[in-house]
């Protein structure tokens, strides 16, 4: 079992590493499932958490939702334009 220390640089399971925001997770507040059991987050998301956050502490819905750019580029690719 991992313990978590107050202290600069502690992790909180209760904050989205990536932004510091409230991540709502449900394991944290002691019940059996979350949220981000049902939403698919996106693996780049998952890829800038950090290593010590790892299993820890889960990312915000805002953080796990594709960005704009990202969104944009994807529904770009997928439009046939006309030349």
């Amino acid at each position: 079992m991992t313990t978590l220390t107050a202290g600069p640089g502690a992790i909180d399971p209760a904050r989205c590493p990536l932004c510091g925001q409230a991540n709502d997770c449900r394991l944290a507040a002691g019940e059996a499932t979350c949220w981000c059991f049902e939403t698919p987050v996106p693996a780049e998301v998952v890829a800038r958490v950090p290593a010590e956050a790892s299993g820890v502490a889960c990312v915000c819905r805002r953080c796990a939702a594709p960005s704009s750019d990202e969104a944009r580029r994807r529904e770009q690719g997928m439009r046939w334009t006309r030349r």
